[in-house]
């Protein structure tokens, strides 16, 4: 992988981790968060590891 590709992938990764940190302020539960966040990990690693 070269760098600037790497960049990019670093940068993609960090703005949806913002925008997830932002969403859950929103959340009003930390339980709803707590599986949301489980659920979104396990579809990540679902579709990278494919």
């Amino acid at each position: 992988m070269k760098n600037h590709e790497f960049r990019q992938l670093l940068g993609f990764i960090l703005f949806w981790f913002a925008l997830g940190m932002l969403f859950m302020i929103f959340v009003p539960n930390n339980f709803a968060g707590v599986l949301l966040a489980g659920a979104m990990l396990l579809t990540g690693y679902w579709l990278f590891s494919d």
